[in-house]
């Protein structure tokens, strides 16, 4: 069986003890033997602080070394963690933070310019609701936070970590609710640690790697295939709060990063941008992307410029990683597939209807306290139901062609979004697009496209339409086409379509 997240870390204060293992600078440079301390100091001070084994803590913080700290730290104390994704309001965060049960929550403040706690404060108040027992503010309460840990003995915590079994709840994630309410994803430490094995042994990570993780931590790919496969491989985490360009590259050639894993936006504003060239990119040698739409020209550039490989990956919160190319895979196969199944996973097609189906071990264990959702996502013969389609090729390798959900009709024809901006993808200038489908009184519905120029570069809807109609049947063609400075993303970088149908809508929470 599997270790528990406090095992691999003994695991790798012993064998990569004196490597880097969270570099943050300015702030924090710690090896895997430092680590382990710190997050044993860490454990003591949840310990001093009342919480239980198989209690949650949240964690409502950007990227930082303090939260690295404090999500291991929660394992090691043998809690279970409750990332709180960053751009939620106060009122999301009291949500999460209510429907988890969570006993303790570290937040940071301010971050963006507004006061996280206050917000949670507020909305509390305004519901009648009580805030976690255990409130740790950072950074201003952080180290008198860790120093009261003091009065907890080492072995005390010790004895928590060797405790936690693999089968333990290690981690509740909520989904992004863009189409519903969010839910608990839950998952257990066995899940949490082979995925992120799997994912590190895919990307060859050694203690040789520095990885920039940009990926938000509280998403399962930051947490998982970011600090866990780091853990797990000796790799030095690199963390970057928010996503800035020159900030990025100066980190970069600073630190000499190696893995670079992002949204395809992420590598077009790297290579557009107009200081590149000031900076040395040249110790990349990996990214790792995923999308609906990854073209085959960004895969080539990233390689020709920057020197690295690129593998793209297909997953969701419910099982982390499913499928992923492989190192030397061509450019045509990493930009139009997600690559083939990984972590044990199976993948099937269901017929009709071509959505991807997933089984295997690191399949969530259910919703947090919905077990109708659960039943609804997992069928009796225990395949994942995702919600998106697609099909395989001959090698196993999957294309992921929609979602089920933005799929649109037009003159009773299906429309697949994802095929239309792949085509738009190929167009040059355009940096970034998104399809929906608007309504039509003659054909029920009909194609809008939004797009994102590259800098220097215009379309107009003429020139857009000419170039679909030469590549797509004629019910694809958009029938209208936006050109925007930019679209709007989660934090994870997928492109919001619901908040552009709300506008249309003129829905008042656009």
């Amino acid at each position: 069986m599997m270790p528990s997240i406090p095992a691999a870390l003994h695991r790798a204060a012993q064998e990569f003890s004196s490597a880097p293992a969270l570099v943050e600078p300015g702030v924090t440079q710690l090896s895997y033997a430092e680590l382990l301390a710190e997050v044993r100091r860490v454990a003591q001070a949840l310990i001093a602080g009342g919480l239980r084994p198989g209690d949650r803590l949240a964690l409502w913080a950007p990227n930082s070394a303090q939260w690295v700290l404090a999500a291991l730290g929660a394992s090691y104390a043998g809690l279970t963690l409750v990332p709180v994704n960053t751009r939620f309001t106060g009122i999301e965060a009291l949500d999460v933070t209510h429907r988890s049960r969570a006993s303790g929550l570290v937040v940071v403040d301010p971050f963006l310019g507004t006061d996280r706690l206050a917000t949670l404060q507020a909305a509390a108040t305004a519901e009648g609701k009580q805030l976690p027992r255990l409130v740790v503010r950072v950074p201003s309460g952080w180290d008198e936070f860790v120093a009261g840990g003091a009065s907890v003995p080492e072995p005390v915590a010790n004895a928590r970590a060797a405790a936690v079994n693999p089968n333990d709840l290690s981690d509740i994630l909520f989904t992004s609710g863009t189409t519903g309410r969010s839910k608990g994803v839950m998952s257990a430490h066995r899940q949490s640690i082979d995925v992120a094995t799997a994912w590190a042994d895919i990307a060859r990570l050694t203690p040789d790697d520095r990885y920039l993780v940009i990926n938000p931590f509280f998403h399962s790919f930051g947490l998982k295939a970011g600090i866990l496969a780091c853990v797990v491989s000796g790799t030095a985490i690199v963390p970057q709060a928010v996503f800035d360009v020159p900030q990025a590259m100066a980190l970069i050639a600073d630190q000499r990063i190696t893995v670079l894993p992002g949204p395809p936006t992420l590598y077009t504003s790297l290579l557009g941008h107009p200081d590149a060239r000031r900076f040395d990119l040249s110790s990349l040698r990996l990214a790792v992307t995923g999308a609906a739409t990854v073209p085959p020209a960004l895969v080539d550039q990233i390689r020709k410029e920057l020197g690295a490989d690129v593998l793209t990956a297909y997953g969701l919160t419910e099982a982390v990683v499913a499928t992923m190319c492989r190192p030397g895979d061509d450019a045509q196969t990493v930009a139009q597939t997600c690559g083939r199944a990984a972590a044990g996973c199976e993948i099937r097609i269901a017929d009709p209807g071509g959505e991807v189906l997933l089984r295997g071990p690191n399949t969530m264990l259910g919703y947090l306290d919905d077990p109708t959702a659960t039943a609804a996502a997992i069928d009796a013969e225990g395949w994942l139901h995702t919600g998106d389609i697609g099909r395989l090729d001959e090698r196993g390798y999957l294309t992921i062609t929609d979602r089920l959900k933005d799929m649109y009709v037009c003159g009773g024809f299906n429309v697949y979004p994802a095929e239309v901006e792949r085509t738009l993808a190929q167009l040059p200038g355009v940096a970034e697009s998104a399809v929906i489908g608007v309504p039509d009184p003659r054909l029920g519905e009909v194609g809008k496209a939004y797009l994102v120029c590259h800098p220097g570069h215009a379309l107009s809807t003429a020139e857009v339409t000419e170039f679909c109609r030469s590549r797509l049947a004629n019910y694809k063609v958009p029938r209208s086409v936006e050109v925007r400075s930019e679209l709007p993303h989660n934090a994870s970088g997928k492109i919001l379509k619901y908040l552009l149908r709300g506008e249309l809508r003129g829905d008042e929470a656009y």
